[in-house]
């Protein structure tokens, strides 16, 4: 064997790793842009950040997601589906919650009439500093939030690394323009009022554990309440309405949804009608029922899984396409890259390649719908026996490729599968390649051999009550080599 081919099948196999299949600037000095009146007029952000995309030594840009949705309208378990299913990736958590201010003194003796639901109550600006960092591929210290003080751990941070998925969740995560601009997908979890208002109480009264005056007078009920009662862990004499309580026994009643009642009319639904109801127009994807929504968090997840696939410009620039990156189409870029490779494997490989991009460019040309008559011909007896074989007699440490341009029935198949099976190749070792598969025969195929690998262009309706694939192509081979006539 030469030692050239030897050379591109070594290349081939090696480029099954990690391989960028772009431009590589390594060594190459890129020309300042021309000082036209266009240019000068460009947004300086965004020709650093394209400059950014262009440096091999700038870190990947990671996919920011922000998550909004009412009060208590699943927003974490939705986050929480979206981070396990994308297991095979780095993510990180953002809670708008952390951002809290600290009250001051004055608003803590007041804390029952301060709204916590209100923009002004977050400190958006280090969020929003927090999510410029983790974009720019630094760790950021997040501030830790005492629900019970109303004040952050002034000696606490926690620290969130730079990651491929950056998740922001929050009731009011959209409201700003600056945040939502450094957002790629915004997702709003969209859940009926009367669902978020028995979820709020239960996670309020069990997670953030305040006294229960601040249960019964501010916007944040936090005491674990039952059905009409609760054990008062204070021993509180006496409800805001007047009501008298047992020394351990504190029977609310109708008092505890009129004290509720109110402070939910007064605080957390006018924020939620101001505020956060009218940045729902700004998702992209709206989730009824939240995490109960299975089929929408893992179409969210195809689509986040696709977009980290892509090149961040395609991020920036939704009109660019770049075809799948295969391990042959990694393996074709190496080899044509290479300075030492001949004419005639440069001129092969590169064809390859352009009729792929030819390929990809015709899908996106306009079509109209046409209907054909295929060919139908009186096909000869199928003859279940074999006729000719010929293998090298290496097979068995091969991998094969079975062609065959037409799968119908399955049986021919099988039988060429058996008979590799029998010469020592592995049926994992075997991929049966086809332009046009009938379900009868794939279904036929695959459950006899269910670790051989089908691949075709077409899966047709059926085959009819002759064994013909409908619509099907007709005959293949007179077709293909012109002796139909």
């Amino acid at each position: 064997m030469p030692e050239e081919t030897t050379s591109i099948d070594y290349v081939m196999e090696a480029a099954s790793g990690p391989h960028f299949s772009g431009l590589r600037f390594d060594g190459l000095r890129l020309s300042p842009p021309s000082s036209s009146p266009a240019s000068a007029s460009a947004p300086a952000s965004a020709s650093s950040s394209i400059s950014s995309l262009l440096d091999p030594n700038a870190p990947k840009q990671p996919f920011v997601i922000g998550v909004s949705g009412g009060t208590a309208s699943g927003k974490t378990t939705v986050c929480d589906m979206i981070i396990q299913q994308l297991h095979d990736h780095r993510v990180v958590l953002v809670n708008q919650d952390s951002f809290y201010r600290g009250l001051t003194a004055e608003e803590s003796n007041r804390v029952h009439e301060y709204n916590f639901d209100h923009p002004d109550a977050f400190d958006t600006e280090q969020l929003l500093d927090c999510i410029q960092q983790l974009k720019a591929g630094l760790p950021y210290q997040v501030p830790i939030y005492d629900f019970k003080i109303h004040r952050r751990c002034s000696d606490s941070f926690r620290q969130v690394n730079a990651s491929d998925v950056i998740i922001v969740e929050g009731i009011l995560v959209f409201h700003d323009q600056h945040v939502r601009n450094l957002m790629n997908m915004k997702i709003f979890v969209d859940t009926d009022a009367d669902v978020r208002l028995a979820r709020r109480i239960r996670r309020d009264t069990v997670e953030r554990g305040r006294d229960i005056n601040s249960v019964l007078e501010q916007p944040l009920p936090l005491v674990a309440i039952g059905l009409g009662e609760f054990n008062c862990p204070l021993n509180y004499p006496r409800c805001t309405y007047g009501k008298l309580l047992t020394e351990d026994l504190c029977t609310l009643e109708n008092s505890w949804s009129k004290c509720f009642g109110s402070l939910y009319a007064k605080f957390v639904k006018p924020a939620f009608d101001d505020f956060v109801l009218p940045s729902k127009k700004y998702a992209d994807v709206i989730i009824p029922r939240g995490g109960d929504n299975h089929v929408a968090i893992d179409l969210i997840v195809q689509h986040i899984r696709t977009k980290l696939g892509q090149h961040d410009l395609c991020k920036i620039y939704p009109n660019v396409y770049v075809i799948q990156s295969t391990f042959q189409i990694r393996g074709m870029h190496t080899l044509i890259r290479d300075r030492e490779i001949s004419k005639h494997d440069f001129v092969f490989y590169s064809d390859r390649l352009i009729r792929l991009v030819v390929e990809h460019g015709l899908g996106h040309l306009p079509f109209t719908e046409k209907q054909v008559v295929t060919p139908t011909v009186d096909l000869l007896p199928h003859l279940n026996q074999l006729i000719y074989e010929k293998l090298p007699n290496d097979i068995s440490e091969r991998h094969v490729l079975l062609l065959d341009p037409v799968l119908a029935t399955g049986n021919s198949a099988n039988q060429a599968i058996e008979l590799l099976i029998q010469k020592g190749v592995p049926e994992s070792h075997i991929i049966f390649l086809n332009l046009i598969s009938a379900p009868e025969g794939i279904q036929c195929v695959c459950k006899r051999f269910p670790s051989l690998k089908i691949v075709t262009s077409e899966i047709d309706v059926a085959l009819n009550e002759e064994f013909r694939v409908i619509p099907g192509m007709g005959e293949f081979g007179d077709r293909y080599f012109g002796t139909d006539d």
